[in-house]
């Protein structure tokens, strides 16, 4: 990833206020209640609004990011609501998580750059353990048409870091379809995501 990429991150989040606020999504807040707590991985984690919601229910949490601000600011927000999480900086490949080490990773608005989102999938099932749980959520390639409509509803600007079903189906190949779909959906997390988007979900099981 390029110094650009990553001061992109930095900068939203050296603010006081926190970039998509301080509670979790609700779609990863639905689907974490159905899973027993275990051992979780939450990519591109920012600030750790969904981090901390899962350590608050009973989950053992790492996270990773490339912005040492998000990093900062999830440490403060665990602080608040006393407890832990295993927060790294830095890119995938070199993180060294261990193959099977996870129950369950959460993968909410991980809009990894597109030459490298789908090899990051990747890499993150090998981190997965058998019969583990990936949970999804991320603006489709039908968000373009909301995001010009309503700058204030955030995601990406360019198609190709979007998702289709599809390549979700071809990241995810070696998955039971749990959920699996594209639908419109009303947004109202923090400064940036605000208004209607254009999002898939995905929750699968690993075979």
């Amino acid at each position: 990833m390029t110094d650009a990429w990553q001061k992109r991150w930095d900068d939203r989040y050296s603010t006081a206020t926190y970039a998509y606020g301080e509670t979790p999504n609700e779609y990863f807040k639905a689907q974490l209640a159905k899973l027993e707590p275990g051992t979780i991985l939450l990519p591109a984690e920012g600030e750790g609004r969904n981090a901390v919601f899962a350590a608050k229910s009973g989950w053992k949490v790492s996270a990773f990011d490339i912005s040492s601000e998000g990093k900062n600011k999830a440490l403060q927000l665990a602080r608040t609501h006393n407890v832990t999480i295993d927060y790294a900086i830095g890119e995938l490949p070199k993180l060294n998580y261990s193959k099977e080490q996870f129950d369950a990773i959460a993968l909410i608005y991980a809009h990894f750059p597109a030459d490298l989102k789908s090899d990051y999938h990747k890499l993150l099932v090998n981190c997965l353990k058998p019969g583990g749980k990936i949970i999804f959520e991320a603006f489709s390639k039908a968000h373009l048409e909301y995001r010009t409509k309503n700058e204030k509803i955030g995601g990406p600007r360019d198609i190709e870091s979007l998702f289709s079903i599809e390549e979700l189906e071809a990241d995810f190949e070696h998955f039971e379809s749990i959920e699996l779909e594209e639908r419109e959906i009303e947004l109202k997390e923090g400064l940036y995501h605000n208004g209607k988007g254009s999002v898939v979900r995905f929750v699968g099981r690993k075979l």
